[in-house]
């Protein structure tokens, strides 16, 4: 009850402060492919690619660090899948492709501007009868769906429907250089018929988790499993979840996956306000088993269509999240993108700074080694700097780069307002700095968001007579070429 007190306190108190921008943070959005309703809006391959690149950009001036992109919709893919057909939201023409790879066109503008890319992944629903994926499996596998009401879903209950939907993530994690497996729908439809007890529920559904979690493992150890539960676990002994929520509601038994260690990250769909929003935060916080967990917020509601809430409500939502240390996530990317009564003007505000994605501590891998060499080469109005020699530990053999700058020495690599890039491809940047003197620092981060030791410069110029390092002779071609050729082939 002292954390549920605490909570309210914090309600209390930020109702109109912003909490300062920590160094690590998750911030979230799924990105919506289902009917376009974030994105595609065209069959034009070109446009599309056009439209993906200007919501990116959107996030990328907002910090929004971590793209949950809806890669399997219902029973159809937005890439070319050797298991289930091309969604035809892409063509307009169910099963025909698109004539480019959108999850790794998604995938590859992530890392550009530094993001993460989760391949969101729908489960168990297949849609309506009309639903083009819906037909293919009801032809194929006739006996592994079931119907209710109008709808059509896999069978939690067979031991088939795990092993498909591993196939799914298998097929991902095994071919893109992805970061994550986001599953959507991870449950029992709410209507269902038990014929067995809800604990041999939430077995089936475990069953099925732990399936899709040696799948993933076994291809790349450092792609992050997670999922969208419920965004109430519970009942609590003080409040009531009204009959909605994970645990007995649908079997979903979220916080034991966290335990277990089937889940790295957890984005609750906490749809609501009050005392059904704050109180069952502190509950998902309580039992997050040193895991990930970045509550997803209802920015649909701001719209006047639906429930029309008033920004306040999102605001305080997001400060008492970060006054606790958690993530948050937005549903969905056209209502931030939109700016639907101020919230993506808000979010800039609110991520002053950029964030690093919270490291995979129970993974227990060893950070990176320091980059050993650091160069920079000043002009009169930017700085370019060039490193090597960080070693990956971790058996990944992929490196990324954090790049710190400050006008004071020496540069606090624990102030977030220092970081200038995060999760950088490349071993050299170009700084503007509008003539002004800056001192800099360089980590090294692996797959597992493992921080190394920094790499700084003191000097603000060269000493005469210091020989400058030929860096063409230690860097052969991108950093990039390379990763790709490691991080396609099974670790």
């Amino acid at each position: 009850m002292k954390t549920i007190i605490s909570f309210f306190i914090l309600f209390a108190l930020t109702l109109g402060v912003s909490a300062q921008s920590p160094k690590h943070e998750v911030r979230a959005v799924w990105l919506t492919t289902l009917q376009g309703l974030d994105w595609p809006k065209t069959t034009s391959p070109a446009q599309q690619q056009r439209d993906l690149i200007r919501i990116l950009d959107q996030y990328q001036k907002a910090n929004i660090n971590t793209v949950l992109f809806q890669t399997r919709v219902r029973g159809t893919t937005v890439y070319p899948s050797a298991i289930e057909p091309w969604d035809p939201i892409l063509t307009n023409r169910p099963g025909m492709s698109p004539g480019y790879d959108p999850l790794l066109f998604c995938i590859n503008e992530c890392h550009k501007r530094g993001m993460e890319c989760h391949a969101w992944i729908v489960t168990i629903p297949i849609g309506k009868a009309n639903n083009y994926g819906c037909q293919q499996l009801r032809k194929k596998y006739p006996k592994r769906i079931v119907k209710i009401g109008e709808e059509y879903y896999m069978n939690p209950e067979l031991p088939e429907t795990g092993d498909y939907i591993a196939g799914i993530c298998r097929e991902v994690a095994h071919r893109y250089d992805i970061d994550g497996i986001h599953l959507d729908y991870i449950r029992y439809p709410e209507t269902w018929k038990f014929k067995y007890s809800r604990e041999q529920g939430r077995q089936n559904i475990t069953s099925i988790v732990r399936k899709i979690q040696r799948a993933v493992k076994s291809e790349k150890p450092w792609v992050k499993v997670s999922c969208s539960p419920i965004g109430k676990y519970d009942d609590l002994s003080r409040y009531r979840s009204n009959g909605w929520n994970a645990y007995t509601a649908v079997c979903q038994d979220a916080q034991g996956w966290l335990r277990e260690g089937l889940m790295d990250e957890l984005f609750p769909m906490m749809y609501f306000q009050g005392n059904q929003f704050y109180p069952f935060v502190a509950d998902w916080k309580e039992h997050a088993y040193g895991k990930i967990v970045a509550p997803g917020l209802s920015i649909y509601m701001l719209h006047p269509s639906e429930r029309n809430w008033d920004l306040s409500i999102i605001r305080r939502e997001m400060n008492v999240l970060r006054q606790e240390g958690l993530g948050c996530t937005f549903f969905r990317s056209k209502f931030l993108t939109d700016n639907i009564k101020g919230i993506y003007t808000f979010t800039k505000d609110f991520n002053r700074t950029p964030a690093l994605i919270p490291p995979m501590r129970w993974m227990g891998k060893q950070s990176p080694t320091p980059v050993t060499l650091l160069q920079i080469d000043r002009g009169k109005t930017t700085d370019r700097l060039l490193w090597y020699g960080a070693r990956d530990l971790s058996g990944a053999n992929y490196l990324l780069y954090n790049i710190y700058a400050s006008d004071t020495w020496p540069v606090d690599t624990e102030d977030p307002r220092n970081l200038i890039a995060c999760r950088h491809q490349y071993q050299q940047l170009t700084v503007p700095h509008q003539g002004h003197a800056l001192y800099y620092a360089v980590t090294a981060t692996d797959r597992y968001g493992n921080e190394s030791r920094p790499k700084t410069v003191q000097d603000l110029v060269r000493p005469q007579g210091k020989k400058r390092i030929d860096f063409r002779s230690l860097i052969v071609g991108k950093p990039t070429d390379k990763i790709k050729k490691q991080t396609h082939s099974k670790k």
